[in-house]
Parts: C-alpha cells; sequence; structure tokens
C-alpha cells in the first residue's frame, strides 16, 4: 500500500505520481510534455537526480533519489514539488482557459531503496 503520508528523507530512491483530477488531461499536446520536462529542470534537479520518468495524458510517474541537504529535509524537499505542480497548473490553466485544480491535492510516493551506509 501506498503511504502518501510518508515523509521524504534525503539519500532514498522514491517512486513519486500524481494524477489529474477526476478525467481531466494533464498532457494534451506534445508542447505539454516538453513544458512539464522543463519545470522539472528548473524544480527537482536542484534537489533530486531523476533516473526515470513516465509522462502520461492524466498522469507521470518519477523515479528519482534526493540529494543530501541540512534543511528540515521532508518540508525541504516538498517545496520544488509544490512550485512545480503550481507553475504547471497555471500554465496549463491559462492555455486551456481552465480554473481549478489540476493534480489530485497529494502527490503520491514510495521509498524503494534503503540508504547506502
Amino acid at each position: 500500500m501506498v503511504n502518501n503520508t510518508e515523509r521524504f528523507e534525503c539519500g532514498y530512491v522514491y517512486h513519486i505520481y500524481s494524477h489529474a483530477v477526476g478525467k481531466d488531461l494533464i498532457f494534451r499536446e506534445d508542447e505539454n510534455y516538453q513544458y512539464f520536462l522543463n519545470k522539472l529542470l528548473k524544480y527537482i534537479i536542484p534537489v533530486a537526480d531523476i533516473y526515470a520518468y513516465c509522462l502520461l495524458p492524466n498522469h507521470f510517474h518519477l523515479l528519482l533519489r534526493f540529494k543530501d541537504v541540512n534543511e528540515n529535509e521532508h518540508k525541504y524537499l516538498m517545496k520544488p514539488f509544490s512550485n512545480l505542480l503550481n507553475a504547471y497548473a497555471k500554465a496549463y490553466n491559462k492555455r486551456y482557459n481552465r480554473k481549478g485544480a489540476l493534480f489530485l491535492d497529494f502527490l503520491k510516493r514510495k521509498k524503494l531503496i534503503m540508504k547506502s551506509i
């Protein structure tokens, strides 16, 4: 079972994913995929190494490992995801003249690999 309240920790590998609200699409055109990838580079690469990703019309998956930081780990690591999803949804809503949430309220995640010693 996926624990949506599991706290992010540095040095661990996570499977992270989110889904569009209802039957909405996250990606309608090729340009949407590229825009999302550009936002990943801007917001997520500074805090994580992305090993794999899968972008589907109504959801996405990321396999990544968080870099070590000296901050409050979970709060520090959640902020870039909030920025990514908010920036993408805001641009998407403007482009397609829509309002409201695009993504589910929570970011699904599962810790996959124990931290190396």
